[in-house]
């Protein structure tokens, strides 16, 4: 934008939005040296005002800091330039300044507020796809559920581990600016790429509503999520850390707080992606065939994912963007890697002992960079604890979201599934990070308490710790109401009555009576070398040994008569999944039946049999039964009562006195009794901790870093994540706990201990100031050599004033 006022010939002036100081650039052809301006307090909001003459900058509210410059002519002779005197001497000649201003809003640089709605967009995006996946997996690409999980949980692990590949590209190579953008455009192709490959119509050339060519759907599914994972995981750490260089030194207030907004952006992405998309993907759509409505679930966080991308870019003319400074990570190995070899070589006593271990690397390496790694080494040192964390907040998932499968998400007029719980941390985040913010943290600053990031983050440690003993509280109640089931040489049998005469059941040790049309209260337990015969008996009829039973299994023995039983091995060792209830139809008919549920079954049961178990949501059910046998006059649609959470029932389907079916309903599990709201404590608490813990983290880790590291560190932050869940693997599947309560026990103490340790390292930790430490080096610099510093002659005060 030209500013008003003469200028001499050729010269023309620009501004550009900036963070904090503007910059005037004189130009002889390409050569360009910088001038530096800033606003003084007399700047009316910092917008720069038409100027009759340079001193006219001064009068509006800049002064001049950098005064001359010493530009040199194609002819290669150096001639000092003003600003003020319309042009330099000489002959085609030009001057060009660029005067860049920081503009704020409310305190802020507008440019975070393009970077928090990238942020906001970009989860909504990965935490909506990441929703429906597993499902996608199991219904959509026919997988079984170990397969799914695996697939689903080395995605994960790859969005975690990617982030450092992302860091080094930034620091070494593109900046965190283009490095953003690059890999957002690779994110939002994979996301279109998975979106794709969930239509259905897609490879479905006979229209019969499945595909043809499932590999084709696999193939671009991995391509989608290989992606999705690069992108997600290269632009992690670059983000965060992108918006922390918008600031300016003097700005740290505001720049905590912009690091708690950016972390609210990011669970409140993720709060309305996880309620959307599983709304959309229960929606049906399709050309040929009417299916659960995945592209169109994976097709919204693609549109937000280009949103994002929009969003940043449009930003790109207000940024301050930090230019890479080379391969900082093969400089730190380099020199990391002589000052070891140094070290030993120099391990004889005759040697003098150095202050620090990495002083051993001065003989090659300046040292401002052997003080650099020293930063970042001590920072990496406090991470070591911090996995520990992460194996507990990363169970809200896996752990906890199988709590909830065991209790009844019944709450007050509302009802949740049991992944849903997991909303529950991202609501409490949206409340939790305003309050401490605006309230508890300043409350505490001023009770005169220092309450400093390492300290936030080791009361982050204890709550996570005393939320899983809220955890193990809760499971110890539910455990309570909790089946039995039979474990290793056991059996579990329950006998179920379908004829018109009473029976008699004599198993080892006890005889059981049952009328017709009746069942065993509960399944009764043997252990499978003493059950060598069960003996079927009624009035005046013989007795029949029944032996065909499988170890750790639960069975129902139908009886009708005593030669006429059948055994059932029920396939159900556990509660429902995800708070599913199972239902499965007994045919006490003579003749073969169809039956249709919900119009997603549809089975044939033969007489005097019973089907599998087929698992649905709560509410009520409709299910109809048809056979060439039902009379005319009745009806065979029937309804279930209202199905809670976690239970299984059996239907008998039996022939009334006038022709019609009847069904009897038998009670095999019964629903959950514990309520979901118990974890709410236990998520609380989780939650707070995450607040202190979490947001603090990404702080400290941006203001202890270097300027050039910013990022490898926010890598090494996101790499104790993946770190932690390994830590889950390796201590579910070392612990062999009966009881789910001990392992949330061990876990807490774990953390609980971990939490002790890292608060004495963060005892003997000094906080630093790395724009400080390196600006000391920078006029040290200058004092060692001031020609190399200052080559440009010195003006007198009055042409200072003109300039």
């Amino acid at each position: 934008m030209p500013l008003a006022g003469p200028r001499g010939p050729g010269v023309s002036e620009q501004r550009s939005p900036g963070a904090g100081y503007g910059q005037v650039s004189l130009c002889w052809g390409s050569r360009v040296s910088d001038l530096c301006l800033c606003r003084s307090t007399a700047s009316k909001g910092g917008a720069l005002l038409p100027r009759p003459s340079t001193s006219s900058y001064t009068a509006s509210g800049l002064r001049t800091i950098a005064v001359v410059s010493r530009i040199q002519s194609p002819a290669g002779d150096s001639k000092v330039v003003s600003a003020a005197g319309g042009g330099a001497a000489g002959s085609g000649m030009f001057l060009r300044q660029t005067v860049s201003l920081c503009q704020s809003c409310f305190g802020y640089p507008v440019s975070i507020f393009f970077i928090v709605i990238n942020e906001f967009c970009e989860r909504f995006s990965y935490y909506g796809m990441r929703a429906i996946l597993i499902l996608y997996f199991q219904s959509f690409l026919r997988w079984n559920d170990n397969l799914s999980t695996a697939i689903y949980h080395t995605f994960v692990a790859l969005c975690y581990l990617t982030p450092i590949l992302g860091a080094l590209i930034a620091d070494s190579w593109l900046g965190k600016f283009k490095t953003i953008v690059s890999l957002s455009i690779v994110y939002t192709i994979g996301q279109a790429v998975i979106a794709v490959s969930s239509i259905n119509d897609l490879m479905d050339f006979n229209h019969d509503g499945d595909p043809d060519n499932i590999s084709v759907h696999v193939a671009l599914s991995m391509v989608g999520l290989a992606l999705i994972a690069l992108g997600t995981g290269g632009i992690k750490p670059c983000v965060s850390a992108f918006g922390g260089d918008q600031f300016e030194k003097g700005q740290e207030k505001q720049r905590n707080r912009f690091f708690s907004i950016f972390y609210l952006a990011i669970n409140a992405g993720s709060l309305l992606s996880t309620i959307i998309t599983p709304m959309l993907r229960v929606q049906e759509c399709g050309i040929h065939s009417k299916k659960a409505c995945y592209p169109l679930a994976f097709g919204v966080p693609a549109a937000l994912m280009a949103v994002s991308l929009i969003v940043f870019v449009i930003g790109s003319g207000m940024y301050k963007k930090v230019q890479p400074q080379g391969n900082v990570m093969a400089k730190v190995a380099r020199c990391v890697g002589f000052a070891i070899k140094n070290r030993i070589r120099h391990r004889s006593k005759k040697f003098p002992k150095r202050e620090h271990w990495l002083d051993w690397a001065n003989e090659k390496y300046n040292e401002q960079l052997i003080s650099q790694i020293k930063m970042v080494t001590r920072v990496m040192f406090l991470y070591i604890p911090l996995p520990m964390f992460w194996a507990l907040f990363d169970q809200q998932g896996s752990r906890w979201t199988l709590q909830a499968t065991t209790m009844n998400g019944k709450i007050g007029i509302i009802e949740i599934q049991p992944d849903q719980m997991q909303t529950v941390n991202a609501i409490l985040i949206v409340i939790l990070v305003p309050i401490m913010d605006a309230v508890v943290y300043p409350l505490i600053a001023k009770c005169g308490f220092n309450f400093t990031s390492l300290k936030k983050m080791t009361v982050g440690m204890f709550l996570a710790s005393m939320a899983f003993v809220a955890a193990a509280i809760v499971q110890v109640e539910i455990e309570k109401t909790l089946p039995i089931f039979p474990k290793g040489n056991e059996v579990q049998i329950k006998v179920l009555n379908i004829g018109n005469d009473s029976m008699n059941i004599s198993f080892p040790g006890t005889t059981v009576t049952l009328d017709q049309m009746s069942q065993t209260s509960e399944f009764m337990t043997f252990s499978a070398d003493k059950l060598t015969s069960i003996n079927i008996s009624s009035t005046g009829s013989p007795l029949t040994p029944v032996t065909d039973f499988e170890q750790g299994h639960r069975h129902t023995l139908l009886v009708w008569a005593p030669n006429n039983y059948q055994v059932v091995k029920d396939g159900l060792n556990q509660k429902p999944e995800n708070g599913k209830n199972g239902i499965r139809f007994v045919n006490a008919l003579a003749e073969s039946f169809n039956v249709t549920m919900n119009e997603e079954i549809n089975e044939t049961v033969t007489s005097h049999n019973a089907s599998e178990y087929h698992f649905f949501s709560s509410g009520r059910m409709s299910f109809t039964i048809n056979s060439s046998e039902i009379a005319q006059h009745c009806g065979n649609e029937f309804k279930t009562p209202y199905l809670e959470f976690g239970s299984a029932y059996t239907y008998v389907i039996t022939r009334k006195g006038d022709g019609c079916l009847e069904p009897t309903v038998f009670r095999d599990i019964s629903p959950n009794t514990v309520s979901m709201a118990l974890q709410i404590p236990q998520y609380f608490l989780l939650t707070c901790g995450e607040v202190v813990f979490s947001v603090t983290g990404l702080e400290f880790s941006y203001s202890q870093a270097p300027s050039n590291m910013k990022s490898v560190l926010q890598a090494g932050w996101l790499l104790t994540v993946a770190i932690g869940n390994f830590i889950v693997l390796i201590v579910a599947g070392a612990g062999s706990f009966s009881e789910q309560w001990a392992e949330y026990v061990l876990f807490a103490a774990l953390l609980l201990v971990v939490s002790v340790i890292f608060a004495i390292m963060a005892r003997f930790y000094t906080y630093v100031s790395p724009a400080e430490i390196e600006a000391q080096f920078d006029t040290d610099e200058k004092k060692k050599y001031p020609e190399e510093s200052n080559p440009y002659p010195k003006l007198d005060s009055a042409l200072q004033t003109q300039l």
